[in-house]
């Protein structure tokens, strides 16, 4: 029982870990992005470059959450196994 009961933190202690790392990245990209903000109005607040690094690095900070977040719009709920269902069906077949 103890057992069950360690594997079990270790596995909350990974999942806050990887949390703490997300909200990590978000507070960071949020200082950096409005250090880069400043930095691009005061000298040269007629030619906006700012946004790019905000719009590249913004791609990244949401895969990141996507991942910690376990989500993803492409592939639904049971899709690895149907897919892993699919693959035995076709090996099978092929051996036959």
């Amino acid at each position: 029982m103890e057992v069950l009961n360690d594997e079990a933190r270790e596995r909350a202690e990974k999942r806050v870990s990887e949390i703490k790392a997300f909200y990590t990245h978000v507070s960071t990209y949020i200082i950096v992005n409005i250090f880069l903000f400043l930095l691009n109005w005061i000298t040269a607040p007629g030619n906006w470059w700012f946004y790019w690094p905000l719009l590249g690095w913004g791609v990244g900070l949401a895969s990141h959450g996507m991942n910690t977040f376990n989500w993803n719009p492409f592939l639904k709920d049971g899709w690895e196994e149907r897919k892993i269902e699919e693959l035995m069906e076709k090996d099978r077949k092929r051996k036959e």
